[in-house]
């Protein structure tokens, strides 16, 4: 790989650029290539409320935002945007907006309230009258089984092999019911996340702390995904089968032997981990002074591994940061030189003092986008088109007293990224990139802290009163112009 890619830009100039993105949404639009499609996405558990309505079971993260201390502001997601109440509105934003595509979840939890069973009479009539709306305003939908949702019921959660096999029979019930309506299948989206704050770190639900011993609920979610592009296949759905997973660019700290290593490792356990399987069919080598903690890898069926290595219709990247790496003191070894188990992790994450971040702390880096792209690009040569999801950060912004939410940090975001994904298509089939998000709502352990939306919501107001800000008008005019 070219190192020039390491060493991107200068932040300042960037900015200085930046400025004047909200007055160039014209020119933004002439730069779309044909067919280019453009989303924006939410997930159910996030917008959706109507937490006791219709049947709904508990999610694991209803019970983890019940825990004391799990979420910064002690909110939950019980109301959030109301959007099952509040759909058809949300429908029209979509429609005026002017996007090709809306990147929505299905609600495993709505459908079947314990993850088993016939599919929910309630929750089937609310994705109908949704689907229906979007058609009815020539809206192509992207479903996700799954975004960070999963019943309560399942014990275990993705510990437990029997949970894959569960969501197999979701995948193929909700394949029958909607797979004529549907034009896109994402199985599961971000399954290192959910690894990683789920299970290793215990910051998001079901809130456990295993460290490396997490890493069998990453194999059960890609077995899951695997098992689920059988499922919709055998339902034969209509639209094209992908999976989403996040991407991101690791260096090390500095040339010290320790960091190069456990950057890769950070690069193993973040990326390759999940995508070598899906687009290799096999897990990477293991690294060798880890070699017990990632004993895992090594004992994965091969079976299992056919069936995680679906042929795919694309492959969607999610793209938040760049990661720096730096060891922690020397705790590879004992005094004896022999290997020590680890029971934290063994490095940690350095500042981009180069860049700015976001209001949530993430590095707010669009040249890393070429990175990535390029990373992928150089591991995969056959993978399949790709799409740029869940593209997004947190700005804090409110509405003033004409009701207006002006959030030019947003603009500058999402076009810098916009444009970097423009950028890297030369080196990948980049077929789309989706914007995260069309609402503010609940925003995992954050709260309601983080907006991310496009959209303002008004939570203090029980009719959940919609603001489009000042990036939707810039996003409306710049696919106007396409």
């Amino acid at each position: 790989m070219n190192p020039t890619l390491r060493i991107p830009g200068s932040p300042s100039t960037r900015a200085v650029a930046a400025r004047d993105w909200e007055h160039r949404a014209g020119e933004l639009g002439d730069r779309l290539p044909t067919g280019f499609e453009v989303s924006v996405a939410t997930s159910a558990f996030q917008i959706e409320g109507a937490a006791r309505d219709g049947g709904r079971g508990d999610s694991v993260w209803d019970t983890f935002s019940q825990a004391s201390g799990r979420i910064r502001d002690g909110s939950n997601a019980s109301v959030s945007t109301d959007h099952v109440k509040n759909y058809a509105a949300d429908a029209a934003l979509l429609r005026d907006l002017g996007v090709d595509s809306y990147h929505f979840s299905l609600g495993w939890t709505r459908l079947q309230s314990e993850g088993r069973g016939a599919l929910n009479r309630n929750g089937l009539a609310f994705y109908d009258r949704l689907l229906d709306a979007l058609l009815a305003d020539g809206i192509r939908s992207t479903a996700t089984l799954s975004h960070w949702d999963l019943p309560a019921a399942l014990r275990g959660g993705w510990l437990n092999r029997d949970t894959a096999g569960r969501f197999a029979d979701y995948a193929h019930a909700v394949g029958e019911a909607f797979g004529d309506r549907i034009d896109a299948w994402v199985t599961l989206a971000e399954p290192a996340t959910v690894t990683a704050k789920g299970y290793a770190l215990g910051t998001h639900a079901p809130g456990r702390t295993l460290l490396f011993d997490a890493l069998p609920a990453g194999h059960h979610q890609l077995l899951a995904h695997g098992l689920a592009v059988q499922a919709l296949r055998a339902a034969d759905v209509r639209g094209r089968i992908g999976l989403v997973n996040s991407h991101t660019p690791v260096q090390p700290a500095t040339d010290r032997d320790q960091d190069r290593s456990y950057a890769a490792l950070y690069d193993l356990l973040t990326n390759r981990l999940f995508a070598d399987p899906v687009l290799l069919g096999h897990y990477p080598d293991p690294l060798e002074p880890f070699a017990l903690e990632l004993r895992t890898l090594l004992e994965a069926d091969p079976d299992d591994l056919r069936t995680i290595h679906q042929p795919l219709d694309f492959y969607g990247v999610s793209y938040t940061e760049p990661a720096r790496v730096a060891a922690d003191p020397a705790i590879l070894t004992g005094p004896d030189g022999q290997p020590i188990p680890i029971t934290s992790w063994p490095f940690h994450l350095e500042h981009f003092r180069e860049h700015p971040t976001t209001s949530a702390g993430a590095v707010n880096a669009p040249e890393y986008v070429v990175v990535a792209l390029a990373e992928l690009a150089e591991r995969y040569p056959a993978m399949p088109p790709v799409y740029l999801s869940l593209s997004g950060g947190a700005f804090l912004d409110h509405a003033d007293a004409r009701n207006s939410v002006h959030d030019p940090a947003r603009i500058d975001y999402l076009a810098e990224h916009l444009v970097a994904a423009l950028d890297a298509a030369g080196s990948i089939d980049l077929r789309g990139v989706t914007f995260w998000s069309l609402l503010d709502a609940f925003e995992w352990n954050a709260g309601y802290t983080q907006p991310t939306g496009l959209v303002h919501v008004d939570f203090s107001d029980d009719r959940r009163t919609r603001t489009p800000k000042q990036s939707y008008r810039w996003l409306q005019q710049a696919l106007a112009n396409r």
